[in-house]
This record gives C-alpha cells, sequence and structure tokens, in this order.
C-alpha cells in the first residue's frame, strides 16, 4: 500500500474521500495539508512538502511554464462563478467596473485565481482595461519566480486587503471568501448572480479554481496510482449531493477543454504567465488518457 501525503481540503465533491467512504487497495491518500488548501500551495511548490491534492489552475499554469514537476488530471474539486467577488466599500461613493481605471484596487496576490477570473470577466464584458488600474497586493505569489507586472505595488507591511477597502485605502477589491460580512459592502458588477448566470448560459462553463495535480514520479512511476486516484475522485463526486454538482465543473480534458482554455488565455492577457500554453500540454501520457 503507497501512501501519499495529500493537500486536498474539504468541499462536497472530496467529502466522501477524506471521510473514509471512498478507499483503494493500492492508495491511501493522507490528508495532511492545512484546513484552507491554498495554504499548502506554495509549500507544495516551492517544498514538495505533498506528494498530490488540489492546486488552483492559475498556479498550475504557472508552475507549467516554470518547469516544475507536476503534472494535472482533469479533476476539478472547487469551481465557482466569480462575478461577485469584485467588491467596494459604498461609504466612499458608488463605484461601476470602468471607475476603478486610474485608480487602485485590491487583490490578494496578483495571481490569485479569483483575481484572474474577476479581472477576465472585467475587461471582457464590462469593457475595462486592466492596464489603467493600479493593482495593490498584500502577498507574493506561490512560484518564486513570477514577479508582478509594472501596474501593481505592494501594501505596506501588515496591510490587509478586506481592511484597507473598508478604510477607502483602494477603490475596490477583489477577495473571495475574505470579502467583509458588512452592510456597506457592495458588488462592483452589478447584480452578479444574475450577470454570471447569463454568463453561464452564453460560455457554457464554470470557472476552475482548484484542479488535482501529481507529482511527476508518482506518474512516471506508478501510472496504476495515478488512474486509481481519478477513480477515487470520480466516486466521490458521484456520492456528493446532487446540487452541489450543478455549481461545478466536470471531470475529463474534452469537457473541461474551454475553460481550461479560457484560463490560459486570460493568464497570457494579464501577464500571469509568460507563454501561451495549449490545453493538451497540461498532461502528460498518462493523465491524458482519463476520461
Amino acid at each position: 500500500m503507497t501512501t501519499l501525503r495529500t493537500n486536498l481540503a474539504e468541499y462536497p465533491l472530496t467529502a466522501a474521500l477524506r471521510d473514509g467512504r471512498v478507499t483503494s487497495p493500492i492508495v491511501t491518500l493522507d490528508c495532511c495539508g492545512p484546513k484552507a488548501a491554498n495554504k499548502g500551495f506554495k509549500p507544495m511548490l516551492r517544498e514538495h512538502a505533498y506528494d498530490c491534492g488540489e492546486l488552483a489552475i492559475v498556479t498550475y499554469l504557472q508552475a507549467k511554464c516554470y518547469g516544475k514537476p507536476w503534472v494535472l488530471l482533469p479533476a476539478p474539486v472547487l469551481g465557482r462563478f466569480q462575478h461577485h467577488c469584485a467588491g467596494y466599500n459604498s461609504e466612499f461613493g458608488d463605484v461601476s467596473p470602468k471607475d476603478i481605471e486610474g485608480k487602485e484596487v485590491g487583490v490578494r496576490t496578483y495571481a490569485q485565481t479569483t483575481g484572474l477570473w474577476v479581472r477576465g470577466v472585467l475587461q471582457h464584458e464590462y469593457g475595462v482595461d486592466l492596464d489603467k488600474v493600479t493593482w495593490i497586493t498584500s502577498e507574493d505569489g506561490h512560484l518564486a519566480e513570477y514577479q508582478d507586472p509594472p501596474n501593481c505595488r505592494r501594501a505596506l507591511e501588515g496591510r490587509k486587503i478586506p481592511e484597507m477597502m473598508m478604510a477607502g485605502d483602494v477603490t475596490a477589491a477583489l477577495l473571495g471568501n475574505e470579502m467583509p460580512k458588512d452592510d456597506r459592502v457592495r458588488t462592483l458588477i452589478p447584480d452578479p448572480h444574475k450577470a454570471a448566470a447569463e454568463w453561464f448560459e452564453r460560455e457554457g462553463l464554470i470557472p476552475i479554481n482548484h484542479i488535482f495535480v501529481v507529482h511527476e514520479n508518482i506518474s512516471r512511476q506508478r501510472p496504476d496510482i495515478v488512474a486509481e486516484i481519478y477513480r477515487m475522485i470520480c466516486e466521490s463526486r458521484a456520492l456528493a449531493p446532487v446540487e452541489a454538482l450543478k455549481t461545478q465543473p466536470p471531470m475529463g480534458i474534452e469537457l473541461n477543454r474551454k475553460g481550461l482554455q479560457l484560463a490560459i488565455d486570460w493568464s497570457f492577457e494579464q501577464k500571469v504567465i509568460p507563454r501561451k500554453l495549449s490545453v493538451d500540454e497540461l498532461f502528460d501520457d498518462v493523465t491524458g488518457a482519463l476520461i
């Protein structure tokens, strides 16, 4: 029996895999990562602290560009619409998407996946010129090799983006779960849930946030384990509530091709990756055969 150090948080799609309802005769996934999986991304990539697990899709695209030894499985574990993840403090006046041009907007890290998806929506749906925005960040990215573009500036040490937004020190902020629960907070995109529904109707995809990866040594030496991990994820998804599945990306390369291509295109446009990858090169011979 092989045991793999795994960075995998609990979501509706992964609950059965984590709580023991889904098991394997050949591999044990030791879910020893932090409760919030994103806290494990940096040690995963910089220190090989884990053998497999979830990784932000944008972080994986960067890892691929910088030659890191990780391989993608066509297995999203977390996705969501991002239209509601741009907010501002209405105490300082109303703000519309185009109003952020020439202003400072906060985001935890420039290469954060939530930030990428929201910026792409603002650019392509609302005509925002992203180069006219100064992006205020509070942390560096997961890849040491990556440098933020010139229109990024680091916040003062110790400052957090949510508090800066509430204080009016930035005009708006791109925030996921960290968005303050405050009556003064408004979304930059009007009626974001309606906008997301219309976007889904037109585009037919749910943006991928986190997707499963394995170290390339596992794929090279134990392709049977890679296939088994994929089976386990599929089985765990099958045990998830039906309503949860409706709000998550599907499994498989072809069903995710459009979403992966969009993540690549927007990452390149926003200077998050240095070259345009193809969808197929995200996978190796083993993971590319998973359906």
